[in-house]
């Protein structure tokens, strides 16, 4: 029971991708074909051809089909073909995507509109650019790099430090030196006078 359901599933998917894989069929100038009657290009701005498909002309036996250039198509110019066809039914693949232009070759028929432009399309559209695939948008700001103290110091005068007067310092001399002492001032008031009384004890015993 497995096995069958499997492959079901198996046989419903390969047909979708059969579907999908076979292009349409796309009959040019609608019911009335390929001629002169037929407003080729409304029909065909009516359409949308993708890669793949395929354009079916049928025309009577006056008529052909004539592949050729832009610059041929604009002028009905039939001398110089890149492809041409005859037979009354012709199959053209849309192999590639572009612009195809396509006139009849008989004379006077292309300026009477008969002429058709074919604007192939790709199969499907792109798939949009994923956000990660491109690069980051360049920040213009821009980021802010520490500056070592000692050079920010030295490039700005402003935070530069004054300097601090320096201060002499005293001599030696003037910080050793002190005025002299009340008791030294004593001492030499007393020694006269100490003087003076053994001269004075020294004359009584004398006498």
């Amino acid at each position: 029971m497995a096995m069958l359901r499997s492959t079901l599933m198996s046989l419903a998917i390969l047909a979708m991708l059969i579907n999908l894989g076979m292009g349409a069929n796309y009959t040019v100038g609608g019911a009335n074909g390929w001629d002169t009657s037929t407003d080729l290009q409304t029909w065909a701005s009516s359409q949308s051809f993708l890669v793949g498909d395929n354009l079916i002309f049928q025309y009577a036996p006056n008529h052909d089909v004539l592949e050729v250039s832009k610059s041929d198509y604009d002028s009905c110019q039939a001398s110089n073909p890149i492809q041409s066809y005859s037979g009354g039914t012709t199959s053209i693949p849309l192999s590639s995507q572009g612009k195809k232009y396509f006139i009849c070759g008989t004379s006077g028929h292309c300026s009477q509109g008969m002429k058709v432009q074919i604007d192939t399309l790709a199969t499907s559209a792109p798939p949009p650019a994923s956000p990660y695939s491109s690069k980051p948008p360049t920040s213009s700001v821009t980021p802010l790099v520490p500056t070592p103290a000692s050079e920010s110091h030295s490039s700005s005068p402003a935070q530069t430090p004054k300097s601090t007067p320096t201060v002499p310092s005293p001599t030696p001399s003037a910080t050793s030196a002190k005025p002299p002492s009340s008791s030294a001032h004593k001492g030499g008031f007393l020694v006269p006078i100490i003087m003076g009384i053994i001269f004075v004890m020294t004359m009584l015993q004398a006498y």
